[in-house]
């Protein structure tokens, strides 16, 4: 096996799912495993899930769900975003429940000629996607003309409740005047980790939580269920004024123990987070890990890194680490460029084996 993987403890990912829940006031969860589940695998996390109770996954693409039947899953898929005709076929036989926000996608499912859940979509202030909030008596007419249509649920997307409690209020507000168009009996769900968090679910069927199953989001009891390993393939004292890496952007100050460590930018790691992350290891004999900066650029296989003494090639070190350290970790990595947790996550490569824990034992393995 290569000397760099990510593992990933399942056990965390049970911790989230049911802390959410709770927050949620015990409505339903849908797994979000779209982007192969932030980076994490969504084979495994989704067959996790759907074990812990999930009502079911979402993903973005016909090709994420197609995955997901292939390697046996059965649960229920929810295909999140605006659907294009030209994929309604795929949504027949990958068995999917569509997200509906036009009337050419439900025009394109309903010409199949065989019964097809749907969930359909309001723009409750978003802009992205969705029906009108102000159609949605038009809207519940329209469909009552689709024959092979069977709407089962409503649902909205928040823009912002992360941040501004009052835009998300008025999208609350918004959605609410949707439910009362349509009345009871739809599964209605709204909350994204964040609303569920901050607004308890809202009160509806389901929330549909994505960076918050894997621990991504400080400050709410939630754990990062991942974490980045790998053993260096060469360390090495290197001079006083040796410089490292392309463009030589860090130089040695003094003799300096450098181990390079086969991951880089191609595996996920930011390359503007250069001479400012850094990875931790654990001598043996000690209590506490030690924190080693990153030294020199990040290049697309390989970092560099400054240790305090020399350390042998079996020596494992965290690339990445499964908390939310400002230097260390996927949501200090995000920090350290300006941008949100999804995005390192995300970008973790296809090429990095997925290692699964379950009590500290490893239960599946995939790459």
């Amino acid at each position: 096996m290569r000397p760099a993987w990510l593992e990933v403890s399942l056990d965390a990912l049970a911790h989230n799912f049911h802390l959410l829940k709770e927050k949620a006031n015990g409505a339903q969860v849908i797994g979000v495993v779209k982007a192969n589940a932030y980076g994490h695998g969504a084979v495994e996390i989704g067959k996790e899930l759907l074990r812990l109770g999930a009502w079911g996954l979402a993903v973005a693409t016909p090709q994420e769900a197609r995955a997901l039947r292939e390697a046996g899953v059965v649960g229920r898929i929810l295909l999140l975003g605006s659907l294009h005709p030209e994929q309604a076929q795929a949504v027949a036989e990958l068995e999917l429940i569509p997200s509906i926000s036009t009337l050419q996608s439900a025009e394109a499912l309903n010409a199949l000629g065989k019964p097809i859940p749907v969930h359909l979509e309001f723009d409750t202030g978003l802009g992205r996607s969705g029906f009108p909030v102000e159609e949605a008596h038009l809207v519940r007419e329209r469909f009552a003309q689709y024959e092979n249509l069977l709407i089962q649920g409503i649902y909205s997307h928040f823009a912002d409740a992360e941040e501004n409690a009052r835009w998300t209020e008025e999208q609350i507000e918004r959605f609410m005047e949707v439910r009362r168009a349509f009345g009871p009996g739809y599964f209605y769900h709204l909350c994204n980790t964040a609303g569920t968090l901050g607004f308890g679910g809202c009160g509806l069927s389901a929330v549909r939580p994505g960076i918050g199953l894997y621990g991504l989001l400080p400050g709410w009891g939630l754990r990062p269920i991942a974490r980045l390993l790998a053993k260096p393939t060469q360390v090495r004292k290197l001079p006083a004024g040796y410089r490292i890496g392309y463009g030589g952007l860090y130089t040695t100050q003094v003799e300096e123990w450098i181990a390079t460590l086969p991951v880089g930018y191609a595996d996920g790691i930011p390359r503007l987070v250069f001479n400012r992350a850094t990875v931790r290891y654990r001598p043996p004999g000690s209590a506490e890990p030690l924190a080693c900066p990153v030294v020199g650029r990040v290049s697309m296989d390989q970092i560099t890194v400054r240790l305090p003494e020399a350390v042998g090639l079996d020596q494992v070190f965290e690339v990445a680490t499964a908390d939310h350290d400002p230097t260390s970790s996927l949501w200090g990595w995000a920090e350290l460029t300006g941008t949100v947790s999804y995005e390192p996550a995300v970008r973790l490569s296809p090429r990095l084996a997925r290692v699964y824990l379950r009590g500290g034992v490893e239960v599946a393995r995939v790459g």
